[in-house]
């Protein structure tokens, strides 16, 4: 029998005493063990491999078993696991056959928004992460005690998420799998909506619809006023609505925009027609100031004013790979980015090409076999934008390749790319990409990697490479 549970009762946590967490090193369930934890609970996890994370669960006196065997959930009264777990996990199966409850992450999620009256849930097929942060860092900066669920990690709260006593928590809230119609937000916050997660969706006007429920849900709605698919969800939804982005059209948006040398655009924020922040703003792109605004107008509604939204933005370096800057060796700057749709894709490289570097390499890592075979062509000319792009082998993640893609599908479509025949072995697969690039950077040159997978371990690798040619 499954006892994973869809539809439970509030009430879950109730009477329990050990709570084990599957996978406790994830970004999304770290913060979760912090809340659980601080609300007195005691709390085991597991992983299979050693990270930062893990060290930082340690740290709060949680114990954590590295690799997944039945004998971990022993004592056990609920198991917390998250959907990339598969059937055949020992500890799910497991738990399973002894009757131990099992809670789905974001069912988890969900449960402990309804904990607080001002739960702001901020949505979007791109930007959540940024934006989520930027509120995060105002609400910080300004001496707010908040609590905060953030799909990355955000140097200022040391992680992914922190624990506050006050009635706030700023919360990612994911459409994956209608993930986030499990939440009960107070303020929604949509930054976009775009085709993604297909497999799941299989049209846009899905899409749409599922954000029109998310934003129903909630008492205030935050929209990007200047995204068509945004309005077209709104259209319908009774409530409070307030608006943001660039155009002067909308409640919140920005105007004398300034792009300053290398990363730093200054702007100043308007509230209804009148000035609100002068804002420095040190991430790239012109949809980061988008993001910015829209994060302004969450923070003021949950008690930041315009000086806490200056000193928060202006000391906001964008959350960890996000456009983040690993390292610099000979001239030649490698940074790291999230980035794992057409769109994104688009706008990151875009804001890279006009940043003044002499070339601007993209080296690529396709996350699932789905959204490779099904944004095909929309991939292929994003990643034709840069100078040099280079494709790692496809991440699967939680899919068996039925689509019969690989990355010289993709690479094929793009003029001059690179890509190596070794999809099986990963970590030769990194170690020849990283290889060419650099073996064949040069000073001047921008080397971006990109993906939601682990590319970030091939930028690690092109840095090391490159330390070792001219060091």
């Amino acid at each position: 029998m499954n006892n994973f549970i869809r539809k439970f009762d509030d009430n879950i946590l109730t009477n329990k005493k050990h709570i084990h967490m599957i996978g406790i090193g994830g970004s999304g369930m770290y913060p979760l063990a912090q809340i659980l934890h601080s609300d007195g609970y005691f709390i085991t996890g597991s992983d299979n491999n050693e990270t930062d994370t893990l060290k930082a669960v340690r740290s709060m006196g949680i114990p954590v078993y590295l690799g997944q065997r039945a004998e971990n959930i022993e004592g056990a009264d609920l198991i917390i696991r998250t959907a990339a777990i598969m059937s055949d996990n020992p500890e799910l199966k497991a738990a399973e056959e002894a009757g131990v409850p099992l809670l789905e992450r974001s069912d988890l999620l969900g449960l402990i928004t309804r904990k607080y009256s001002n739960a702001v849930c901020v949505s979007g097929t791109h930007g959540k992460t940024t934006v989520t942060s930027m509120i995060t860092q105002i609400l910080k900066t300004g001496g707010l005690d908040i609590t905060a669920y953030i799909g990355g990690k955000l140097p200022i709260i040391g992680g992914s998420g922190c624990v506050g006593k006050s009635e706030t928590m700023v919360c990612e809230a994911c459409e994956f799998e209608d993930h986030f119609l499990k939440l009960s937000p107070d303020i929604a916050v949509i930054t976009n909506i775009d085709a993604d997660h297909l497999d799941y969706f299989g049209t846009l006007e899905h899409i749409i619809a599922s954000f029109r429920k998310f934003a129903a849900m909630a008492g205030t709605v935050i929209a990007n006023g200047d995204d068509p698919n945004t309005k077209k969800a709104l259209e319908d939804v009774k409530g409070k609505i307030i608006t943001y982005g660039i155009s002067h059209d909308n409640d919140w948006y920005a105007d004398n925009i300034s792009k300053k040398s290398g990363l730093v655009t200054e702007f100043d924020i308007c509230h209804h027609k009148s000035f609100y922040a002068h804002i420095k703003l040190n991430v790239a792109g012109e949809h980061n100031i988008a993001n910015a605004v829209g994060a302004a107008a969450a923070a003021f509604l949950s008690g930041a004013d315009g000086k806490m939204t200056e000193e928060g933005l202006d000391s906001f370096r964008g959350a960890k790979r996000r456009f983040d800057k690993y390292g610099e060796v000979n001239g030649i700057t490698v940074c790291d980015d999230y980035g794992h749709h057409p769109t994104e894709l688009t706008v990151t490289l875009k804001a890279a090409m006009g940043m003044g570097f002499k070339r601007v390499w993209a080296v690529f890592q396709p996350f699932t076999f789905s959204r490779t075979a099904l944004l095909l062509d929309d991939f292929a000319r994003a990643l034709s934008i840069p100078d040099k792009c280079v494709i790692t082998a496809i991440m699967g993640s939680r899919e068996k390749n039925t689509y019969n893609i690989y990355d010289k599908d993709l690479g094929n479509k793009i003029k001059g790319a690179v890509w190596f025949e070794n999809e099986q072995d990963h970590d030769k697969n990194f170690e020849l990409c990283a290889e060419y690039v650099a073996n064949n950077a040069g000073p001047g040159d921008l080397i971006l990697t990109m993906g939601c997978g682990d590319i970030n371990k091939c930028a690690h690798l092109i840095l090391e490479k490159l330390r070792k040619a001219y060091e």
